[in-house]
């Protein structure tokens, strides 16, 4: 396990990304039922939330595109899908129910775009990808949960249009600790910037613009 890093660098992974402005701030899922032990949640998810807090009063300060995802189905699971099948008890994410409303401490403002989404990338099947174009999102500040599943699909599907993922290491979370330390270091070698909140807001703390071009 101590090698991994060595063939990595040895067959040219873990380019460094610099961040680009403009930002923008993704923040995946977030709900209540990914809160809850009981339900999906476990592991350090509670502690991103708290640590996310910040992050997102400064991605308001700074005028940032903000973006917060939902997993949300029909109430009568006419959209089921394949993840479904997978993972059952996700259907239960639906409009009304409280396990799927934004934790308290992320309520979304006015303008902030809520996406509810089925699959687990925040762009598959979404209008996610255009609304950040319009708004000339180069660097995609990325928090949420969990990191082995939707925050992966999302920084793997955000690079892949174009987007800069960054990754802020301790605003994501993961039931697993061990899926979370495995996929963090693999997002830094093929996909991402990873960086703590901190770092992260002071590698971007240019002033950007505000407004949405016309």
């Amino acid at each position: 396990m101590s090698a991994d890093p060595d063939i990595y660098q040895k067959q040219g992974f873990g380019n460094a990304v610099a961040p680009k402005a403009p930002y923008g701030l993704l923040i995946i899922d977030f709900v209540n039922g990914f809160a809850d032990p009981l339900t999906f949640g476990g592991g350090n998810i509670e502690p991103a939330i708290e640590c996310t807090r910040g992050l997102l009063a400064a991605a308001r300060e700074r005028g940032w595109p903000i973006v917060h995802t939902r997993v949300v189905y029909q109430d009568d699971g006419a959209d089921a899908n394949i993840f479904a099948l997978k993972v059952p008890p996700i259907l239960a994410l639906r409009e009304d129910e409280p396990q799927s409303q934004i934790v308290a401490q992320l309520q979304p403002r006015n303008g902030e775009l809520v996406l509810r989404k089925i699959h687990p990338s925040a762009f598959f099947g979404t209008s996610l990808a255009s609304w950040l174009s319009q708004r000339g999102v180069q660097t995609l500040l990325i928090a949420g949960c969990t990191t082995s599943g939707c925050v992966r699909a999302s920084v793997v599907d955000a690079m892949c249009h174009g987007f800069r993922p960054l990754v802020v290491t301790d605003c994501v979370g993961d039931r697993s600790l061990q899926a979370h330390e495995a996929n963090l270091f693999d997002m830094d070698q093929k996909y991402a910037t990873l960086m703590p909140r901190d770092a992260a807001l002071q590698a971007t703390e240019a002033v950007q613009p505000r407004g949405v071009p016309a």
